[in-house]
């Protein structure tokens, strides 16, 4: 590879010269309570100064990554200093060059070129090594991802707020950028479909993308699958149309359909190039759905607000890496004993910063590649001011939704608007959409209803209803601890009670708590661990400590709430037949369990009358 000296890459990459552009937007993305920042936004790359100094360097390798195939891998990059300080820090680009050719065009912009875009992650230079401010010299591992394009480190002096380039490395990359990677399974729209999405690097005019599959150990066929993209003009708002916008690739979907019950298929991505060769990803399984009541043993992971981490230790900011790790690894070591995964909102927590969801597909695929890997809108994937959210603020950074809705499938009827049904065996979801209107007359409540009302209690006993935000019960300080969103109780409590709904679950505050069987703020059942018969009322449980900042519980005791744990974990929902389930909390942890329940009845105990939910009855002979 050709060398170059520290002055000669930079003006490769900014074209001789960087100046600032004081008109450019403030770009943090703070929540409401001032936790939860995206690592990324404390970065004022808007505000970075050229000050090259010969003396400095930065180099990466190896130079080439991924040559056996590999979608990840830790590289190393050592820097020198002169004039080291504690605030120096590594950006690590991508793409590689990073001047102003890669800037969207600006009416407001001042002068060019200029840094337009966030690196994709970062470290400080004393990361590993505390000695660093005196010998000015470093050396820090990354783990990269294949992310379609290549890569270069930068050295910056001045902290996060008042950047100054010092130096930029070489370029290094993945021997095939373009791959096919990242498959995230998803149940169709019948019990016999799964779909498969992935991302690339191929768009169509290069390629033709496909899923070859089959019942393992049989002959495979091979499925068309379609393709996606987006570009900046599709993101509503800062950052993701400014400095957090990275091109996404391409999104491809097929659908595996006819597929035979509990059977075992393996498949692998594919795409057949424009000169007829074909490039394809490992081989990969999973098992096929059960038949709709189907008696069989059946397990469900449901949690939310899990967020990416960097297991490289970078970007780290309000403690992420613990939870968000630990539950994707707790997962991983449990993924024989689950069939399905609900993650009910607040996805990645990009907030704008589009790289982001490239690591978190990675970060899943473990268990996306292998299991249905269902999703719900949360307000850091949809709330976006001014483009139909519920609730009018910016937690999703500019993104208002696109990012979720193509990088992952659900079968909505309609993508953009995020609520949809699924069965899995014994199971019937009602998965809905908090962050569009769900009070009663909306188009949403009708969807509510007729999915609630669709569920065959005989062979799918087991009704789950789930949201991002809380539209039940929780005592957390969220809403100054009153039961979550009160809108949601008056809307949709007469409907969970009518159908009988068995546990609703939701997120958005970063902890676990069960109530007790509830109807109007009252238990209807004194049982706390097992319950048999008629139930009477619903289970609310606030799961939304997949991984992201904690939140503390309000001082106010409230006579529903049966358990509460501050901590990070996860649900687990195992039916063992029509009359036995089991709810169990496990901390991510250890992945131990801390609290659990089980449900017993028969068929008779689900149409048997309560209140508010009797059927109709007539006296005429």
């Amino acid at each position: 590879m050709e060398s170059f000296s520290s002055l000669q890459i930079l003006i490769i990459l900014l074209g001789g010269c960087l100046c600032v552009d004081l008109g450019r937007l403030d770009v943090a993305a703070h929540s409401k309570n001032g936790m939860g920042v995206q690592p990324l936004s404390k970065i004022a790359i808007h505000k970075a100064v050229y000050s090259l100094r010969d003396n400095a360097s930065i180099t990466a390798y190896p130079y080439v990554l991924g040559a056996k195939g590999g979608s990840s891998q830790w590289i190393t990059v050592e820097i020198e200093c002169p004039n080291p300080t504690e605030d120096d820090w590594v950006a690590v680009f991508s793409p590689a060059k990073f001047n102003s050719s890669t800037c969207p065009s600006d009416d407001d912009k001042q002068e060019e070129p200029y840094i337009c875009s966030a690196p994709i992650k970062y470290k400080f230079a004393n990361d590993s090594d505390a000695g660093y401010t005196k010998t000015g010299k470093a050396t820090l591992k990354f783990q990269l991802i294949n992310q379609r394009a290549d890569f270069s480190f930068a050295l910056f002096s001045g902290g996060l707020s008042n950047p100054k380039l010092v130096a930029v490395s070489n370029f290094i990359k993945f021997a095939n950028p373009k791959a096919p990677l990242y498959p995230r399974l998803s149940q169709g729209k019948s019990w016999d479909e799964m779909t498969v999405t992935w991302t690339s690097g191929y768009g169509i005019t290069e390629a033709v993308p496909m899923v070859e599959w089959g019942l393992k150990g049989e002959s495979q066929t091979r499925s068309p699958a379609g393709t996606l993209t987006f570009h900046q003009n599709s993101m509503c708002g800062i950052p993701a149309r400014t400095v957090g916008w990275r091109d996404p690739g391409f999104i491809h979907t097929s659908f595996l359909r006819d597929l035979w019950p509990n059977s075992m298929y393996s498949y692998k991505l594919g795409h057949k190039l424009v000169n007829g060769s074909y490039i394809w990803s490992k081989s990969y399984s999973f098992k096929s759905s059960p038949y709709p009541g189907q008696e069989s043993l059946q397990r469900i992971v449901i949690f939310g607000d899990m967020g990416k981490a960097e297991r490289d230790g970078s970007n780290e900011f309000n403690n992420y890496q613990p939870g968000s790790l630990n539950t994707t690894d707790q997962l991983i070591k449990d993924l024989n004993a689950i069939d399905i995964v609900f993650h009910i909102g607040d996805i990645t927590y990009a907030n704008g910063y589009i790289s982001q969801w490239d690591q978190f597909t990675s970060q899943v695929e473990p268990i996306a590649s292998t299991v249905p890997y269902m999703i719900a809108s949360g307000n850091h994937e949809r709330d976006s001011p001014g483009t139909g959210s519920f609730y009018d603020g910016n937690d999703s950074g500019g993104e208002c939704g696109v990012l979720a809705e193509t990088m992952f499938y659900v079968p909505a009827e309609n993508r953009a608007k995020f609520w949809y049904s699924t069965d899995y065996g014994m199971f019937h979801f009602c998965i809905a959409d908090s962050e569009h209107d769900w009070r009663e007359g909306s188009e949403q409540y009708k969807f509510i209803e007729k999915c609630l009302a669709s569920a065959d209690r005989k062979n799918q006993p087991w009704l789950i209803f789930a949201a991002h935000r809380v539209l039940g019960y929780s005592s957390s300080y969220w809403q100054s601890g009153s039961y979550g969103e009160p809108m949601g109780r008056e809307s949709l409590q007469k409907l969970w009670q009518k159908y009988k709904v068995d546990v609703a679950f939701f997120g958005h505050v970063h902890n676990y708590e069960r109530t007790c069987p509830i109807y109007q703020n009252q238990c209807v059942n004194t049982e706390r661990s097992h319950y048999s018969g008629t139930v009477n009322g619903t289970i609310h449980v606030v799961v939304g400590g997949g991984g992201s900042h904690l939140a503390e519980f309000s001082p106010v005791e409230t006579t529903w709430s049966i358990y509460k744990d501050s901590d990070f974990g996860f649900v687990k929902l195992t039916a063992f037949n029509h009359s036995s389930l089991l709810f169990e909390y496990k901390k991510s942890s250890d992945g131990k369990v801390y609290d659990s329940f089980t449900i017993s009845r028969d068929y008779r105990d689900v149409l048997a009358c309560v209140h508010d939910g009797c059927e109709p009855i007539t006296l005429a002979p």
